[in-house]
């Protein structure tokens, strides 16, 4: 894949009902559907962003977008939820929350990107969503991060059980099919999703860090905050969400983890290692520059990318990662730049992109053995050795550190099972046929497509057959999407329900 690692989407994920100005939506949905992490070409598991024409972007034709000044521009501060907090939040010394939720933000003393940012030296040096290090301090370990950011905890999930947990069917196909991508606002009670590969995905994570090291785990100096309040924040939705699987002991800063039978101690474990420990999902952090305002990034834990690598982006900007993309300067680099800027922290979105592979890749550096497999339509491959992967992906920003977290998740799919989902291999065989040969080229299909394309045409054929799939319907993006008819009845009944 292309040496991208963030697109809204999304990526470009990166992900409508954020609550934009009506008259400027068409231009932020285009924004939004280039925020992503990607790499080389060889990735099959995203889709290429759109360009941006300067009259499009609001900007004069001869107007540089390198020109653009972030350095004053801010997302709306989250101080004021301060004062919803519960008695006692603040400990210590100084104002109290309601005193200090009607203070101006004093943006004169930023915290300095690439510094550490906890000693007292920094206490009165102010974040990006307008906090004090010293007010952070003061919130202590897991604070009501639901109050403070405005995206409420889930839904406990009861009857949820580890053994039989199935991920959702993702399907997030579309015709016709150009470069946008499909987003909407986060469900929050899936920001987080366990399946029943829980615990070999995370020895495999485990064991990927414990074979490259840096290249799928690194945090940079200044992203302290950060990956604390992430962790805090994963760790509060994982006891919310599955209640009978995880507990967090807060005298002693012990988390429970009832599904591997293990116990973290949360003072001695550095937090994105808890992330890598407990949390199937990935994250990339990006940090704003106190100088220019421009994001960067600093710190993240990365074990499902393919064909690029969290060690070879780490410490980059958002112009230096997308420097290759073709007119990526001239008409994409002030979009991103400014969707960054101002995002607010209590919208949070989310999207999924998606490639077909054989087997289930799920971390594959440059010049991986995997990578050959692209290179031929071998003829000894079978169907069933064919998946679907999809990369569901979330983007929001954390407020307490202002940081904005790109949240990605590998999920495989068998081909196969697309027998029995009603429109999925017509809406699929469309896109393969007749999607335009550029960009199928940069998703990576073709060394597939000798096996997908008759599979997905006998099912067509058998489903009109079943009546499932009217024999007059013009493949198209479902109402469902990024689902599909009946999905829920399937869902349920695979899981025993």
């Amino acid at each position: 894949m292309s040496n991208i690692i963030l697109i809204a989407a999304a990526l470009a994920f990166l992900l409508s009902s954020i609550a934009f100005v009506v008259s400027d939506r068409k231009k932020r949905d285009i924004v939004i559907s280039r925020l992503s992490f990607r790499g080389r070409k060889a990735s099959a598991a995203y889709t290429p962003p759109r360009s941006l024409s300067p009259e499009k972007q609001g900007l004069p034709r001869n107007t540089q977008p390198s020109a653009a000044d972030y350095s004053e521009v801010f997302p709306p501060s989250r101080r004021h939820a301060l004062a919803d907090l519960q008695p006692g939040a603040l400990k210590g010394a100084g104002g109290s929350a309601k005193e200090l939720s009607e203070q101006a933000v004093d943006y004169s003393k930023r915290v300095p990107s690439t510094e550490v940012a906890n000693g007292e030296a920094l206490w009165d040096h102010v974040t990006a969503t307008g906090f004090t290090v010293e007010e952070i301090k003061r919130l202590g370990d897991f604070p009501d991060y639901a109050t403070l950011s405005g995206v409420p905890l889930p839904c406990a999930y009861q009857d949820f059980n580890i053994d039989a947990a199935q991920p959702r069917p993702y399907r997030p196909f579309r015709w016709a099919y150009h470069q946008t991508m499909s987003f909407n606002k986060l469900n929050t009670d899936w920001w987080l999703e366990l399946e029943l590969n829980y615990v070999e995905r995370v020895k495999q994570r485990v064991e990927l860090f414990r074979k490259y090291g840096p290249m799928v785990l690194q945090s940079l100096p200044g992203s302290e905050i950060a990956t604390k309040e992430l962790m805090e924040m994963c760790l509060q939705f994982l006891c919310a969400r599955y209640p009978h699987y995880f507990r967090l002991d807060s005298d002693s800063m012990v988390f429970h983890n009832g599904i591997l039978k293990t116990q973290t101690d949360l003072r001695t474990m550095e937090p994105l290692h808890v992330l890598l420990h407990n949390v199937p999902e990935d994250f990339a952090m990006t940090l704003r520059d106190p100088k220019t305002g421009i994001y960067s990034f600093r710190a993240g834990v990365i074990c499902s990318s393919l064909g690029w690598n969290l060690g070879s982006k780490i410490g980059m900007n958002l112009d230096e990662i997308h420097e290759p993309i073709p007119d990526y300067k001239e008409k994409m680099q002030f979009s991103m730049n400014r969707y960054f800027s101002k995002k607010p922290t209590d919208k949070a979105i989310q999207r999924g992109s998606w490639g077909v592979e054989i087997d289930e890749p799920l971390f594959m550096p440059p010049n991986d053995l995997h990578e050959k497999l692209r290179e031929t339509q071998d003829p000894t491959h079978t169907i069933e050795r064919c998946h679907l992967r999809v990369d569901w992906q979330t983007l929001r920003r954390l407020p307490l550190s202002g940081s904005i977290v790109f949240g990605f998740k590998a999920m495989f799919t068998p081909v196969t099972q697309f027998r029995d989902e009603p429109y999925i291999p017509s809406l699929l065989l469309k896109v393969l046929q007749e999607g335009k040969r550029s960009l199928m080229a940069y998703k990576g299909t073709w060394h597939t497509e000798h096996l997908v394309i008759p599979a997905l045409e006998e099912y067509e054929r058998e489903q009109i057959e079943r009546n499932l799939v009217d024999k007059t319907w013009e493949p198209q993006t479902l109402a469902e999407s990024p689902f599909f008819p009946g999905w829920e009845e399937q869902w349920h009944r695979r899981q025993g329900f």
